[in-house]
């Protein structure tokens, strides 16, 4: 199968979040994936998430990269955000009325896997879609949804711990 990887580079502002969400929409757009799909509004979610983190928790330039196959294939988008930080990402719980703390939750939640490993002096946070599996209507803390809508998606959870 043919993979098409398109990249980003993120500067260490938030307001460049905005920047790539415009920036994956083009990209999801020239890949197939059109924008009215639910599909491409769960990779939008995930990209500003992982984008987010790192931007806001590490303070460094980041590198957004997103992978798929060539338009009109089925199989597995994956999004990856490269960060300098060594630093590991933690999945916090956010309780009530917090503003902050539902971000690896999200991706969690959206993603069939996603996991992080070194790259570098820093690390790669990486999570996958499957094109072809049903997509999750609801999100628990979001919009009211319950626990049992987060397992029609959901297919594992690998997260890479460096000894």
């Amino acid at each position: 199968m043919q993979v098409l990887q398109v990249q980003l580079e993120v500067g260490p502002d938030p307001a460049e979040v905005g920047r790539a969400r415009r920036w994956a929409r083009s990209r999801l757009v020239g890949s197939g994936i059109r924008d009215d799909e639910p599909l491409a509004e769960t990779l939008i979610l995930l990209i500003s998430e992982l984008v987010t983190n790192a931007v806001v928790h590490t303070g460094c330039p980041a590198v957004l990269r997103v992978l798929f196959g060539t338009a009109g294939t089925a199989g597995t988008v994956r999004v990856e955000v490269a960060d300098a930080s060594c630093r590991p990402p933690r999945q916090r719980h956010a309780e009530g009325e917090d503003t902050g703390g539902r971000g690896l939750e999200l991706v969690d939640g959206l993603a069939d896997r996603w996991g992080w490993q070194p790259e570098g002096a820093g690390k790669r946070i990486w999570c996958e879609v499957d094109r072809d599996a049903p997509l999750i209507q609801a999100v628990p803390g979001v919009h009211g949804a319950g626990d049992a809508d987060l397992g029609a998606r959901k297919t594992s959870h690998a997260v890479t711990n460096p000894a």
